[in-house]
């Protein structure tokens, strides 16, 4: 898994850069004002899976897995440390079901 950096974005403006997605999956660090920016510049949908590490009351992991239609893209978050960190390494896991022409950001306001 490759370790995305995540981009502060602030009023003298930011020039924005994406990554291709990673074949094992994507981490990032999470935050109360951060979000994830995924594109599919493929021809065909493909699922992004959160981790969620926190049981819910139900006690069982709620993972939040979401379609992005081909040609699409799709802003997630905002990513609580308690619900989203992941106690090895305090990062936010992500896998996508398909990584052909998709990239991938992480924003920080």
């Amino acid at each position: 898994m490759a370790t995305l950096t995540v981009q502060q974005v602030t009023l003298a403006g930011v020039v924005p850069t994406t990554a291709s997605a990673a074949g094992g999956g994507d981490k990032f660090a999470p935050g109360d004002n951060t979000w994830f920016e995924i594109t599919n510049g493929g021809g065909s949908s493909i699922t992004v899976t959160f981790d969620n590490v926190t049981p819910s009351n139900y006690g069982s992991d709620d993972n939040v897995a979401v379609a992005v239609a081909a040609a699409a893209t799709k802003r997630f978050g905002p990513f609580n440390a308690n619900r989203w960190a992941a106690a090895a390494d305090g990062l936010v896991a992500v896998t996508y079901s398909g990584v052909t022409t998709v990239t991938v950001a992480v924003w920080r306001v």
